[in-house]
């Protein structure tokens, strides 16, 4: 037992070195730029534990450091099992912060770490919260300076308490999580189905684990869609919630709340990344803030985005990464409580507003405010001569609208099946197949629309909001577009840069000379691409399983088990101009 112990107490030094960023280099530990050196030493309470509102333990460990001087609390409600790892984990974090100053409370949300209770994502962390922050005002120890960290799900856990004060969270650091779940969960209107049975699959029962992609694979397989746990991983209340409640209704907004960027009463650190999921909703909870906060909430306000999906770096083409995101989730963490909760300068790494990394040329960049004001739209718009089907199609994006009365443009049309959908590849998505991937196999398809521009004469960065404007065409009542940017490189290899999709309904007896116009929203990002590369836009009705498949009948989606096939048109002449109104930064 003895030996045991020694080889844990060796295994957490050593992850308490690599989480803090220290490396070992000729016997010395050298920390990175802002992170101070330990002062204190730490004592330990486990089990520390409370009664919520309908008597449910809500439990906790305490990292206290040995001082007799006043210390800020950092709280954090974490929502995984308890296991050796996440041991690991908690004991790491815990004592990088109390031993330079900070009390710091390590509680499992309900029915997770040691904590009672059945799991249920999402719901009960309101009233939890607040009857912990509740027994938090009752401690001796507690000074009113409090600060919460953590991210996803318990960045979920600071939402839900932004508004409280006295007492309250003086600071937030809230990584890929926004106040908006319903629109991480149908981004343009469509379920999104990889990340939702990713997440059930990992949390259903009473541990959290690793599900296989066998397991997955199976539950995207088939119809209805409300069946997808029960085919793969296994009934999961919370996914079938999730799955039949495609408008922001009741069981929603209970969830998201109302107005918490607007409402809350504490400066928030925001870390997001350009392939996760909430990137989206994170930037508009950023821009309320910047908008519609307190003056003071809203000045001390700061965003970070990264090369990162959910909570894992990206993998560039070249097989590189950013550094781990782990690493990059903590190191800005002190600093900011030193600065709100310490009433230390502003450290220089978290001086500018926004702070963002620009892919392609491989950088940080300290920028004022999101979208940037230097700006410029363009537009490229759509070409060809009806036959843009796949990457052999005559496809294009020119700088040129199309000229009055030309004649030479044609519709493109496909055939979108959803018995045969697009494939995913790679994408904004929870789980280990989100970020950038070859788009080969994707642009051999015939219902792939793909326009290209000629090789570029100089790097072209592209920073902000992407929008793609279709005049389209349809033979059913409901039916899905899609619409990604790819980077392609000299060789032909394309990547996928950043995509959308629009879910909705359409009138009967369209026609080309009558078509709907629709606008998809894209990821935001940050991306150079180099002299020599092309743009590439690529079209289609299904994008899946990152999103779920419309069956095109106008009934309930979620039960549909008789799906049907789709004619759709893309429409691009001088009468219907159909784009892509990209954001250019200036050189």
């Amino acid at each position: 037992m003895n030996i045991f112990r020694a080889r844990y107490r060796l295994l957490i030094i050593a992850a308490a070195l690599a989480i803090s960023g220290c490396q070992l280099i000729a016997g010395r530990a050298i920390l990175p730029k802002g992170a101070r050196n330990p002062e204190y030493k730490v004592r330990v309470e486990q089990g520390v534990a409370l009664a919520a509102s309908d008597g449910v333990m809500l439990v906790a460990d305490i990292y206290k450091p040995e001082t007799p001087e006043p210390a800020p609390t950092i709280l954090l409600r974490v929502p995984f099992t308890k296991t050796f790892k996440n041991d690991l984990g908690v004991e790491v974090v815990g004592r990088f912060w109390a031993s330079r100053g900070y009390i710091v409370v390590v509680q499992g949300t309900r029915g997770r770490f040691k904590s009672g209770g059945t799991n249920y994502p999402l719901i009960h962390e309101r009233q939890d919260g607040l009857d912990t922050l509740h027994w938090l005002a009752q401690q001796s120890w507690f000074d009113g300076r409090l600060g919460m960290w953590g991210g996803s799900a318990f960045g979920y856990t600071q939402w839900v308490l932004a508004d409280q004060g006295e007492p309250g969270p003086m600071a937030l650091m809230i990584q890929i999580a926004s106040t908006d779940f319903h629109g991480m969960f149908y981004p343009g209107g469509a379920f999104s189905l990889e990340s939702a049975l990713f997440w059930a699959a990992r949390s259903r029962g009473a541990k959290d684990r690793d599900p296989s992609m066998a397991e997955l694979e199976r539950g995207f397989q088939g119809f209805p869609l409300i069946q997808a746990d029960d085919r793969g991983p296994g009934n999961t209340n919370y996914f079938k919630d999730w799955a039949s409640h495609p408008q922001r209704d009741a069981y929603w907004k209970a969830i998201d709340g109302e107005n918490r960027a607007r409402t809350l009463k504490a400066p928030v650190l925001l870390m997001a990344g350009w392939y996760d999921p909430f990137l989206p909703s994170q930037l508009h909870d950023y821009k309320t803030i910047k908008s519609e906060a307190q003056a003071g909430v809203a000045a001390g306000t700061r965003l970070i985005i990264g090369p990162w999906s959910h909570a894992d770096a990206v993998r560039f083409a070249d097989g590189s990464t950013a550094g781990s995101y782990r690493r990059a989730s903590l190191t800005p963490s002190l600093p900011w409580f030193d600065h709100q909760l310490l009433g230390r300068p502003v450290d220089p790494s978290l001086a500018a507003p926004v702070k963002i990394y620009v892919m392609g040329k491989n950088v940080w960049r300290d920028e004022q405010e999101w979208p940037l004001a230097r700006t410029r739209y363009e537009t490229f718009y759509l070409s060809s001569h009806g036959h843009a089907n796949s990457v052999r199609g005559d496809g294009m994006l020119t700088s040129k609208p199309p000229a009055l009365g030309e004649g030479a443009e044609r519709p493109d049309s496909f055939v979108y099946d959803p018995r045969r959908p697009v494939p995913s590849r790679g994408g904004a998505m929870l789980g280990p197949r989100a970020g950038t991937y070859d788009q080969e196999q994707v642009e051999q398809r015939s219902d792939v629309l793909v326009y290209s521009t000629e090789p570029l004469a100089q790097d072209t960065e592209i920073t902000g909001p992407i929008g793609v404007v279709l005049y389209v065409t349809t033979n059913v009542p409901s039916t899905d577009f899609t619409a990604k940017l790819v980077d392609v490189f000299p060789d032909g290899k394309a990547y996928n840069v950043s995509d959308g999709i629009l879910r909705r309904n359409y009138p009967p007896q369209m026609s080309a000379s009558r078509p709907e116009e629709i606008t998809i929203d894209l990821w935001p990002t940050s991306m150079l691409f180099r002299s020599g590369h092309r743009l590439r836009l690529e079209i289609s009705s299904s994008d899946y399983p990152r999103f779920d498949r419309n069956p095109n009948t106008g009934g309930n989606i979620a039960t549909e088990t008789h799906p049907q096939q789709a004619t759709q048109q893309v429409i691009h002449d001088s009468a219907a101009v159909s784009r892509i109104i990209l954001p250019m930064i200036p050189r």
